[in-house]
């Protein structure tokens, strides 16, 4: 049965944070709250982790991972930024974003889109996560916690450990986490497009939700 931590949503504990760092380097799988959705976090090094993600979302291989970043220079690493694709990172960074983008060798081509050679990539707005980025010194890989035939994310931790408990090593709970997902903006192709409408605004990308 996984573990559960309940962590302070604006000053979390720096033992919990350090003990939650020490499970995912361990190859750890965890459920934590994040500035939009409950997400599903893990380290990109361990191949059997990405295997474990898929078969709680029922997604395949082709299923777009995303990275949560510490800031902008840390994306740069992993994915190719022009200038115009700077700007607009900058100004809407961090934030309920997920941008897709082309990656970098830096990443294992594993966590990789198969043919598009592609990964998501978001720096969040949540303190937790921030604390536990920092404690990694690495992103976290990422997937929105949706399971197989539901039309929203979970939002509770206490149910996420009744329902998931045996397929994770650790639940955090941080206070109230919202069902809304990620506004998720494809910058592969020149202009923005929205590939999916969420809590992000699309507007700065001159992007209206549908």
């Amino acid at each position: 049965m996984a573990q559960f931590f309940s962590l302070h949503p604006e000053q979390p504990q720096p033992r919990l944070i350090r003990q939650a760092a020490e499970i995912m380097r361990a190859g750890g799988l965890v459920a934590l709250p994040t500035d939009s959705a409950y997400a599903l976090v893990a380290l990109t090094g361990d191949a059997s982790v990405l295997e474990r993600i898929r078969r709680i979302r029922g997604v395949d291989e082709r299923h777009h991972f995303t990275l949560m970043c510490r800031d902008l220079s840390e994306i740069a690493t992993y994915a190719r930024v022009d200038n115009a694709q700077y700007l607009l990172l900058k100004a809407t960074t961090p934030g309920a974003y997920t941008f897709i983008l082309e990656g970098t060798k830096e990443l294992p081509r594993r966590v990789l889109h198969p043919k598009r050679k592609t990964i998501g990539l978001r720096v969040p707005d949540h303190p937790v996560i921030g604390a536990l980025l920092e404690e990694l010194h690495e992103p976290m890989l990422t997937s929105t916690l949706l399971l197989p035939g539901e039309d929203l994310p979970l939002t509770d931790a206490e149910e996420i450990r009744d329902r998931l408990g045996k397929q994770l090593d650790l639940v955090i709970e941080a206070g109230y986490c919202g069902p809304e997902a990620t506004t998720v903006i494809d910058l592969t192709s020149g202009a923005p497009q929205l590939v999916r409408a969420g809590r992000g605004d699309p507007a700065p990308f001159g992007l209206a939700a549908d």
